[in-house]
Formats: C-alpha cells, sequence, structure tokens
C-alpha cells in the first residue's frame, strides 16, 4: 500500500505529491510550521490525509516543547497555525478538535505524560483511516455494476488518505471482489490531480484506467461509456451538499443529464452537521500561478485576470447516495446523515463495554 504519511522518531514523513508522477520522494518535516506549509502547498492534500497531518503535526509541535509552562497558549497557537493552511477540509478541524480533547483529558498530568497521549491519538487515528477506508469501500462496492466503467473527479485515493483511499477505496474493493472495473480519470485542472496522481495509483496497482481531459467527460457519459461517477469530499454539509474538488459540481450536472449515479465516498469526519447547507462552506482561493502555469511553464498573458477556487459545492439534489464507513445514505440526507452518525455512536458504545 502506498505510504502517504508516517510518524518517525525524526519527524512526519510524507510523500511529496506535488512530484508525483515522475518522482517519487519522501521528505520529513520535523517542525508544525514546516507541516503547516506541507499541508497549504500541496505536499499533501485530500481531506482524509489532511486530517492525519494536522494531527501528527500538532503531536510534533508538543513533543517539541521542553517545558510545560505556558502548554495551553502554545497548543492554542499550534492548532491555529494549521487551522490557516485549509480552510475547506473539514477534517483539520476534526483533526484538531479530536487533539484538544486528548489534551482537555490529560491536561493535570506531566508534559512527557501529555506528549505521549497526544502523540498515541496521533498514530490510532492514523490506523482507524486505513480501517474506515476499507470499510466505506465494502459498502461502495455494492453499488458498482459487476462489469462497469467509474469516472473519477481529482485524487480521492490512498495519497488522499491514510491509504486506501475513498472513491478509489471503492474502487479497490470492487476489483477485490472480483468485479471487471475500469476507470476514466480526468485530469482535474489546475493542479492535475487526476492525470498526476489517480492516473499514478491506478497503473500502479494494475487497474484499467484511461486519462480524458475535464472537458471529455459529457462525451463519453453520452456515448455510454460511463456507468458511474465516484468522487471524495472535503467537506459535506448536514443537508448533504458536498464540498469537493473545483470541477465537481460539472461533472454532477452532467451525471444527472444521462441518469448516470453520481455518488460520493467520504468518511463520517468529512460529514459536518454543524453546517446546514453548502452555502455556509468556505472556499479556499489559491494562487492564480497554478491557472497561469503548467510545469513552470506560462500559459496566459501575464496580465490576464485569473480567479482560482479550490473547491466547488454539489447541491445534495444532485448525489445519488453519500457512502461512508457506517453504511449509504441516500435522500433525505438531513434524515440519513444523522441516522449513519447515531449508528457510529452506539457501535462505538458496544466496543467500549
Amino acid at each position: 500500500m502506498i505510504r502517504t504519511i508516517e510518524w518517525t522518531e525524526d519527524g512526519v514523513q510524507m510523500i511529496d505529491q506535488r512530484l508525483l508522477p515522475t518522482e517519487e520522494t519522501y521528505n520529513t518535516y520535523k517542525t508544525v510550521e514546516e507541516v503547516a506549509e506541507a499541508i497549504r502547498a500541496l505536499v499533501i492534500r485530500g481531506a482524509p490525509a489532511i486530517g492525519i497531518a494536522t494531527a501528527m503535526g500538532i503531536a510534533l509541535g508538543v513533543n517539541n516543547l521542553s517545558t510545560r509552562e505556558g502548554l495551553e497558549a502554545e497548543f492554542k497557537r499550534i492548532c491555529e497555525t494549521l487551522e490557516r493552511t485549509r480552510p475547506t477540509a473539514r477534517n483539520l478541524f476534526w483533526a484538531v478538535e479530536r487533539m484538544s480533547e486528548v489534551l482537555e483529558a490529560n491536561k493535570h498530568k506531566s508534559l512527557e505524560e501529555i506528549q505521549k497521549a497526544l502523540t498515541g491519538e496521533a498514530l490510532r487515528m492514523h490506523q482507524e483511516d486505513i480501517e474506515i477506508n476499507r470499510r466505506m469501500g465494502e459498502f461502495g462496492q455494492q453499488l458498482l455494476p459487476d462489469q462497469s466503467t467509474v469516472l473519477t473527479h481529482c485524487n480521492a485515493g490512498a495519497l488522499a488518505t491514510a491509504g486506501y483511499g475513498t472513491a478509489l477505496g471503492v474502487i479497490r474493493a470492487a476489483v477485490e471482489n472480483g468485479k471487471a472495473v475500469q476507470v476514466f480519470a480526468d485530469e482535474t485542472r489546475p493542479f492535475l490531480q487526476g492525470a498526476r496522481l489517480t492516473a499514478w495509483e491506478m497503473v500502479k496497482e494494475g487497474i484499467p484506467c484511461t486519462l480524458i481531459t475535464d472537458n471529455m467527460s459529457g462525451y463519453f457519459m453520452k456515448a455510454g461509456r460511463i456507468q458511474a461517477v465516484v468522487v471524495g469530499a472535503d467537506r459535506i454539509a448536514a443537508n448533504g451538499d458536498v464540498a469537493n474538488k473545483i470541477g465537481t459540481y460539472t461533472v454532477a450536472v452532467l451525471a444527472k443529464e444521462h441518469g448516470i449515479p453520481f455518488y460520493v465516498a467520504a468518511p463520517l469526519s468529512t460529514i459536518d452537521l454543524k453546517t446546514p447547507t453548502g452555502a455556509e462552506i468556505p472556499i479556499e482561493q489559491r494562487d492564480p500561478a497554478e491557472v497561469t502555469k503548467i510545469g513552470g511553464r506560462i500559459m496566459a498573458p501575464a496580465t490576464v485576470g485569473v480567479e482560482n477556487p479550490a473547491f466547488d459545492v454539489t447541491p445534495n439534489r444532485l448525489v445519488a447516495a453519500i457512502i461512508t464507513e457506517a453504511g449509504v445514505a441516500r435522500a433525505p440526507f438531513v434524515e440519513s446523515l444523522q441516522e449513519l452518525y447515531d449508528k457510529a455512536g452506539e457501535s462505538d458504545d458496544r466496543s467500549g463495554d
């Protein structure tokens, strides 16, 4: 399995996704500031992976402290440093909340005990994510025909998680269950996550994959070449509106027009029940140079105006189902997502008895 992020004695190790597919390089980040910059600069991306990186960054920051004096203030600074990196990704804030709860539960203990507790929680979250993705994949693969071609957008594979993947995890699980599934990966401008990352993962695992440009999906849908769309998510509102990589909304509209089911695969940690609709989800705006340059080469006039939102919001009416580790939610999502949360909570209670 692809090693996206690991905790080591020297620091947090991540594969540099900016260099893929031509160069497979692992960097080690030794301070919270370095981890934050890695998240901001897209060394690591994908909501679940960002959550793990955030948890490890918090643990790393506290581990670098030599005294307990001012711990609470420093912990707050560490969290705020990470929170400023990718405002759309729900898992980032989920990780901060979870690590904050660990600090609160251990705040009367020694610095060494607190450091151990935070490190242990980050490692637990890493392992849990892989297990969650596998459960999600098993639920999701049941929705795919035995012979089908699935369109993906952006990268929601092992590289976007601690391992295995969300949308690509559904595809992996279908293949593992003997289904003849092929993948259409659109390139996903402007950062080319589909071309550079999804295609790389599929080729690496021997899953048949065809790369298309973003503006080809309607052509292949109309031709009957695509039977399903499966994407990941960066944040899902309580009503089932889905924030994902820019261009996802376009794919969803095309899928609806052609009667093709549009599925979203995401862990419960990506679902934000405190955000009522997609209208309240903050949309990150990124560097215009990502649009005007490809591989460092200028592709547009120097003085042209540029807009570069990193995400768009797909309204719930276009979503056939949301696949989670607790099961599959369908409309009305306000009810079904809450039911899955309740179900997961009951499962946690039983496992703790």
